[in-house]
């Protein structure tokens, strides 16, 4: 027998009700126990985006999601080739300027946060 452990197999349940989400914006956010993941959509010339779907993770899970993400985009890039940078990069977190608007986050028309 041999010492080291075999992999643990896990069975994904993917619900055939569950709808897809299209975002094509992310605002990430932390505290020492968690990070935030708030996916979003932005519509052309409009400067506000709605939020679609919110993701916690704990640290840990969320390194994990970052390699795995890297591992991914870097096999992408190999089968079909550099992804193009438009956009990428000019976010400024001092001013929250990006694409060349200023971008806030806030609650309904109505002003009040949830």
């Amino acid at each position: 027998m041999s010492d080291q452990q075999q992999p643990k197999q896990i069975n994904i349940e993917l619900p055939k009700e569950l709808n897809a989400t299209y975002a094509n914006f992310a605002i990430i956010s932390h505290s020492p126990y968690e990070l935030i993941i708030d996916f979003a959509q932005i519509l052309p010339a409009m400067p506000k985006a709605r939020v679609q779907a919110r993701v916690l993770l704990t640290p840990v899970n969320a390194k994990m999601l970052y390699q795995a993400l890297g591992d991914n985009l870097a096999k992408y890039e190999r089968r079909f080739g550099a992804i193009a940078g438009h956009g990428v990069g000019n976010f400024d977190p001092r001013t929250g300027t990006l694409g060349g608007l200023q971008w806030t986050v806030g609650g309904d028309e109505g002003g009040e946060n949830e």
